[in-house]
């Protein structure tokens, strides 16, 4: 009874944690919103001063709809116009224009259409030789980088590998491409590798199963050469 009765409870906490936690962050970020867009909306022109009650999630949906709007008005002549003088005007600005620049640079490579970053998974080996770390492929290296990471020969690829269990920082290593072990897996399911500590592995990765051409190792290391070998 007393193994039942805590299996039971751990079950429950497995199942409610996410539940909870997910439903929690939904409502810290409206609350948030709501909080900072609110007092921007003038009182003759804010819905709640004529109710008797709050409408939670209001300044989500006036944010939403702001960037819209501002998305469709940079998008027409007349916007990019507007943009490219004040570009020109942030860059006159020494301190502001490295801001600026860099944050459009990262905002753009992140959300941009046309990227391709971030669309493959692999293994390097990080941080020592022998041990392996689950990485992403963010960019390729060219000019000084390719030449003395690759010799010039071989391709370089931009790496990020993140830590555990927050992916949101990590590390940006230069590897030539053949020594980097592609996985097939998804983002999302390397994300929840790395965040759960390699607790949640993702189906395509079985117990025993082995990436095409890597070498096989016998499960008991004293079967030496009696072990029997996979057939190729």
């Amino acid at each position: 009874m007393l193994r039942w009765l805590r299996n039971s409870f751990l079950t429950g906490i497995i199942v409610a944690t996410p539940v909870t936690v997910t439903v929690w962050l939904i409502y810290a970020f409206i609350t948030f919103v709501d909080s900072t867009i609110k007092p921007l909306i003038p009182d003759r022109y804010n819905p709640e001063t004529y109710l008797p009650f709050a409408l939670p999630g209001m300044g989500l949906i006036i944010a939403v709809l702001g960037l819209t709007l501002l998305g469709a008005l940079a998008a027409n002549i007349f916007g990019r116009s507007l943009l490219a003088v004040g570009e020109r005007i942030v860059n006159t600005m020494p301190l502001v224009r490295n801001i600026y620049g860099a944050l459009k640079q990262l905002v753009e490579t992140v959300l941009g259409a046309q990227n391709n970053a971030f669309k493959e998974v692999v293994l390097v080996e990080y941080p020592m030789a022998g041990s392996y770390a689950v990485a992403f492929v963010a960019s390729h290296g060219r000019g000084a980088i390719r030449h003395h990471v690759g010799k010039g020969k071989d391709e370089v690829i931009g790496v990020f590998v993140p830590t555990t269990p927050n992916p949101t920082s990590g590390f940006l290593l230069f590897v030539p491409r053949s020594k980097a072990i592609p996985l097939d897996i998804t983002i999302e399911e390397a994300a929840k590798l790395i965040i759960s500590f390699g607790l949640v592995t993702p189906d395509r990765l079985p117990e025993g199963a082995h990436p095409a051409g890597s070498s096989v190792m016998p499960d008991d290391p004293e079967a030496g050469e009696d072990a029997p070998r996979p057939n190729t």
